[in-house]
């Protein structure tokens, strides 16, 4: 389709500069180069810092709103988004699916250059998506800048020169990261459908909803914290095209979190409970609360799971 999820970001990574002071962000700029955009390690960002950072994070190619959300007598912040490009919007920008990892740095990264380092392949292969751009625009979920090693890897994996590389990064423990967690919402959804088979390039559109968690200072309390708020307050709607309302119904029973063994748990007891290793978690554990399929082809319509009142105010007392 011609569609340059970099090149979308870049005139959104240069509003955020623009508008830096007014965001409570800060920007800096790498002995190498390479441009740093602080939303939450040393400034408090905030809630349109988080707007941003999501929309980034989707290659400009999906749209937020932050409103509040009633789950039962619980009200939090709330954020919507949607997008009409999911497959590439949200599988292949906004997925946290490439580990950045040197003798110095740690950090899960996600964002538009994802589509230029093809970080993991089997998601591009997928989508049949492969963008070509000069610049790389990523994001990363950490509680440190990155170090210059750091930086020099990601150039190098996106193939850009490191003076081309944007690089934001927002704690968990921060409001920005907390919005940008929950604005994860569809994508959680969307790789969860296409784990269990349903080919994302047949999702034409997608919205989804879920709370934003109150933040925490403590980075694995924040982080079971924002998990919760998608596993058991998160709701997805998506529009598909396909011809086997059958194999349709099958997906979405499967889809929702509730399927899962973990499921009922917050979510950092699951994690405490292996060790701290995501690898050892249930697979299923990580889908919205609601899952809700339209089939454009058929007029049917299927849905599963419910929202969980009862853990979301838990994990926030």
């Amino acid at each position: 389709m011609g569609i340059s999820v970099n090149k979308l970001a870049l005139s959104l990574v240069k509003e955020v500069i623009r508008r830096k002071s007014e965001l409570r962000i800060h920007v800096t700029e790498s002995p190498q180069g390479a441009t740093i955009i602080d939303f939450g390690v040393d400034v408090q960002g905030g809630y349109l810092a988080g707007k941003y950072l999501t929309e980034i994070c989707m290659g400009g190619l999906g749209s937020t709103l932050i409103s509040k959300g009633d789950y039962g007598t619980l009200n939090l912040p709330s954020i919507s988004v949607y997008t009409d490009h999911p497959a590439i919007s949200l599988l292949g920008s906004q997925f946290a699916g490439w580990r950045i990892k040197t003798d110095d740095y740690f950090a899960m990264c996600s964002g538009p250059g994802r589509a230029l380092a093809h970080k993991p392949r089997n998601i591009y292969r997928s989508i049949a998506y492969e963008d070509k751009s000069d610049v790389s625009i990523l994001v990363l979920e950490s509680d440190f800048k990155p170090t210059p090693e750091a930086l020099n890897l990601m150039a190098k994996e996106c193939s850009v020169n490191v003076d081309k590389l944007y690089v934001l990064v927002a704690p968990t423990s921060s409001l920005s990261g907390s919005i940008q967690i929950s604005g994860r919402i569809l994508e959680t959804g969307l790789h969860r459908l296409t784990n269990i088979g349903v080919d994302p390039r047949s999702v034409v559109s997608g919205l989804g909803v879920a709370p934003i968690a109150p933040i925490h200072p403590k980075r694995v309390t924040a982080m079971g914290r924002t998990n919760d708020m998608i596993l058991y307050g998160g709701t997805t709607f998506f529009t598909v095209d396909v011809e086997d309302d059958s194999a349709l119904k099958d997906h979405v029973e499967q889809a929702s979190s509730t399927t899962s063994r973990d499921y009922g748990r917050n979510f950092v007891d699951i994690f405490r409970s292996v060790n701290e290793d995501f690898y050892k978690i249930d697979p299923a554990i990580f889908a919205p609360a609601v899952v809700v399929i339209s089939n454009i082809r058929t007029g049917s319509t299927f849905s599963s799971g419910h929202t969980n009142n009862d853990v979301l105010r838990l994990s926030i007392s």
